[in-house]
């Protein structure tokens, strides 16, 4: 029988609970997903379509078999790396320590701490999680993101994009049923994989998916995330390289970017550091007919990127902050630049406060390549007044996003 997601919830809550007080949520989400994740594998071991394989010693029934042991930390970072080297899952699973005194207490606080964190998870049965279709663990995942991204305060919201914006983009695209399992999608600011993963379940036969993110412990979130969703085969660049200074997906022999059918993207707003590392003059071309973006405001640098990771054909969608729609300078020219050449589609004004990590309203900027130098208009809708108080934040509901996306559609 199928779990109910209330049940799971609140577990799940509960497990960060456990954690609270010795880390910051930005920390204690890495061990409450990584507990979610070793069960997950568990419970489904047995199943035929299960794309983990579980050694002996190596499930989450070994787990629960330290309880009360001295050197359970120690052990379940064992359990854990016999699961990433079996998988070849190293630097993705195995990134949280459950041996650290500092975060989880020393002695017989860890002990007990470890413990009743593993009691709460052992009480789950996820191997039958599915239900006419619902995604539980899926939505148990974005339950976690969107919580950690509240707890986690300004500075750490960035892994998270709220779903309901989420939902938006890859409908205004012509992401849909016709959508075939060869074409590409790319998000070269991935976090932890919600746009890509929203866009993939509008396909019926899925996408192929790339994907690139900065910080590596949100990369190794992105990895989990793909797996849970099947989305094994998904291709994730290693964490560590800013897109900007250094993209992973190249095309060989010449030094250009790859290009994609679909690119979606909610980068950092105003990124102040984008040019670290990235040479003069640019070698993948990507500000060539425009002018470089100013050195202290990356926004524009990411529209380019994304516009010079698009076929010929290509369609995108990116979140970026209002201002992008009237700063002069530098940004006023490649703005009108951009719309002279007709690759902007659409513009899309969304409500203040939607995002974790800042209040400043956001649009969404409609690319599209086909059919460019025939387009003699942008159609902009205002939407920032469909929304509903949610604690100290916005949230779209879903008739707003039903309203935005059929406006935009029809």
């Amino acid at each position: 029988m199928a779990i109910k997601k209330t049940e799971l919830y609140s577990s799940l809550w509960a497990s960060a609970d456990e954690l609270r007080g010795g880390m910051d949520a930005s920390e204690y989400k890495n061990y409450v997903l990584t507990l979610l994740f070793m069960k997950y594998v568990s419970d489904k071991k047995n199943d035929a379509n299960s794309l983990i394989d579980v050694p002996t010693g190596a499930s989450f029934e070994d787990m629960v078999a330290l309880d009360g042991d001295k050197e359970i930390g120690d052990k379940i970072n064992k359990i854990i790396a016999k699961l990433a080297e079996e998988n070849d899952l190293k630097g993705i699973i195995d990134t949280a320590d459950f041996n650290d005194s500092t975060k989880l207490g020393s002695g017989k606080q860890m002990v007990d701490t470890l413990s009743k964190l593993i009691k709460i998870f052992d009480n789950l049965n996820l191997g039958s999680n599915t239900a006419e279709g619902d995604d539980l663990l899926g939505d148990a995942y974005e339950y976690l993101m969107r919580h950690f991204a509240t707890e986690s305060g300004k500075s750490k919201g960035q892994f998270y994009t709220p779903s309901e914006v989420s939902t938006i983009l890859p409908q205004i695209i012509g992401i849909d049923e016709n959508t075939t399992a060869k074409q590409t999608i790319y998000d070269p600011t991935c976090g932890s994989g919600s746009l890509l993963l929203k866009a993939s379940a509008l396909a019926p036969n899925g996408l192929s998916i790339y994907g690139q993110e900065k910080e590596v412990s949100t990369t190794a979130l992105c990895k989990m995330n793909m797996i849970l969703h099947n989305n094994a085969d998904a291709v994730i660049a290693p964490g560590g390289q800013s897109t900007l200074a250094n993209p992973f997906f190249e095309d060989e022999p010449d030094v250009k970017l790859k290009t994609f059918d679909f690119v979606v993207a909610n980068p950092p707003f105003s990124l102040k550091a984008w040019t670290n590392g990235v040479e003069s003059p640019d070698k993948y071309s990507r500000f060539d007919g425009f002018v470089t973006p100013p050195e202290k405001n990356g926004d524009y640098a990411f529209l380019l990127h994304i516009c010079k990771s698009m076929k010929s054909n290509g369609k995108g969608a990116v979140i970026l902050p209002h201002g992008v729609l009237f700063r002069g300078n530098a940004e006023g020219v490649i703005r009108e630049k951009l719309i002279r050449k007709g690759w902007i589609k659409g513009i899309i004004g969304l409500p203040a406060n939607l995002f974790y990590g800042t209040g400043i309203p956001a649009c969404i900027i409609v690319l599209d390549k086909e059919n460019a130098q025939n387009r003699t208009g942008i159609f902009m809708i205002d939407a920032s007044k469909g929304f509903k108080k949610d604690g100290n934040k916005n949230r779209l509901r879903s008739q707003d996003v039903h309203k935005i996306v059929d406006t935009f559609n029809k």
